[in-house]
């Protein structure tokens, strides 16, 4: 799955053209190494995202497109 629409639905990103926007603004890293939108997303990957000051790592842990609201933290781990 690409990571602007993994962002998108597991919801930690609330849409995907924001994802992207992100991913081209190089505040998305995937294993250390800043991405692209179209960069595909595995289990087991370590992700970073940066917002402004903040930043959320967090491990992917499953790759599923249909996802309730309540189901879409299940996608990831978040590490401290």
């Amino acid at each position: 799955m690409r990571i602007d629409k993994f962002l998108k639905i597991s919801r930690v990103i609330k849409r995907r053209s924001v994802a992207a926007d992100a991913c081209d603004g190089g505040r998305i890293e995937i294993n250390g190494k800043v991405v692209k939108p179209a960069k595909e997303v595995k289990i087991g990957d370590i992700v970073k995202v940066s917002f402004g000051n903040n930043t959320l790592s967090f491990e992917v842990l499953s790759i599923d497109e249909r996802q309730t609201k309540q189901s879409a933290v299940e996608m990831y781990r978040i590490i401290v």
